[in-house]
């Protein structure tokens, strides 16, 4: 309604979207209405191109002496796992987080909106990029400084990146350390995207008026501050009263607060007149970029680190420390994240202690 290009990405057998839309949903992008788009990914589907890429490239390499040619893709079933996977792969497609030289300029659609499989399994896609760094730091060591490594990694390296890379050609005359290090630049650009709010954010939606669903959600903030991404704002349907209202709001402060009616599914739904009922601070809400918080505070004259950790208390959450003191591993919500500390303020955690929804770590 804004005239912003928008596809809503669903990845779920769910019907319930199709009774509010009115429209049936596939596996390609379909015109629904006027700058609205919808796509279901599903995985069964998904499987087949990269594995013909796969294919493509070993008959090239002759890697596998045409083993992968005798794979039939329509036999392979989904795996445990591989909707993430596959979820990151459509995104990228529609999205273009890392955009190379050649499809930089290149947006199909103005706004992408995102309902995932599960919130876990969101914050997990979300921390991909940044958390394959990590494995990839350590699968290059075991590549270049073990025998079997030296071995047979130039030629597994080459058919996966080969295989990943559908129009940028292929890795002829490339070293092995420059591909890992063109994969580390890809993984670093998707990184950067996700933590960037005016590219990438998220909103917690819940129903105020269960305390369960309120608990959820506060939970849920800690744990994408912990995954990396940055929170848009709080969308949730209106309480019994103001004071509820007024309380809940103060919860999640300094987030923004919007607003929803309440939809049923039983009789169908006029959209257009229930987005029109929206109050203008959450339509203001919807249609603003907000400026992202840092969750990290280094204070150098006390020598200490803060940080925000809402729907956490301080007996949930573990610090580590390795490289001598200059990195500060933080867990919780069974998400980890590395914060790099300054250089003038390396050294082993002597304390901490949480104060209002911040632990406070004292270093020495």
């Amino acid at each position: 309604m804004e005239g912003l290009k928008t596809c809503l990405v669903i990845h779920s057998q769910d019907p319930t979207i199709e009774k509010l839309i009115g429209c049936k949903i596939g596996s390609t992008p379909l015109v629904c209405d006027n700058n609205l788009s919808v796509v279901r990914l599903e995985t069964s589907k998904m499987l087949l191109e990269p594995l013909e890429r796969l294919k493509k490239v070993d008959a090239r390499l002759n890697l596998t002496q045409g083993v992968l040619e005798g794979i039939v893709g329509e036999e392979l079933g989904v795996l445990a796992g591989m909707d993430s996977i596959f979820s990151a792969i459509g995104l990228q497609k529609l999205v273009n987080f890392a955009p190379g030289k050649r499809s930089s300029s290149r947006r199909e659609y103005d706004v992408i909106v995102y309902d995932g499989i599960g919130t876990d399994e969101i914050l997990r896609l979300i921390g991909t990029t940044e958390k394959a760094r990590w494995y990839l730091k350590y699968a290059r060591n075991m590549a270049e400084k073990t025998d079997i490594g030296r071995l047979t990694a130039p030629s597994l390296l080459k058919l996966a990146y080969d295989s990943t890379r559908s129009s940028d050609g292929y890795t002829e005359g490339k070293t092995s350390a420059e591909i890992w290090e063109d994969i580390e630049r890809v993984l670093e650009k998707a990184s950067a995207s996700l933590t960037d709010s005016s590219k990438f954010g998220c909103y917690l939606v819940m129903d105020t008026s269960l305390s369960t669903s309120v608990s959820a959600a506060l939970r849920y903030w800690g744990c994408a501050i912990q995954a990396g991404t940055h929170i848009c704002g709080v969308l949730g349907f209106a309480p019994q009263s103001s004071v509820e209202a007024e309380e809940i709001i103060q919860n999640f402060s300094p987030l923004p607060f919007g607003c929803l009616p309440y939809v049923s599914t039983k009789e169908p739904v006029d959209l257009v007149s229930m987005i029109n009922s929206l109050r203008k601070d959450t339509k203001d809400l919807l249609g603003t970029i907000t400026s992202s918080q840092s969750s990290v505070k280094f204070d150098s004259s006390q020598k200490s680190v803060t940080l925000f950790m809402p729907g956490f208390d301080k007996s949930e959450i573990k610090l580590y420390q390795y490289r001598g003191g200059s990195e500060l591993l933080v867990d919780a919500g069974d998400q980890r994240r590395v914060i790099k500390l300054p250089s003038g303020m390396h050294g082993k955690v002597a304390g901490a202690k949480f104060i209002d929804r911040n632990l406070v770590v004292k270093l020495r």
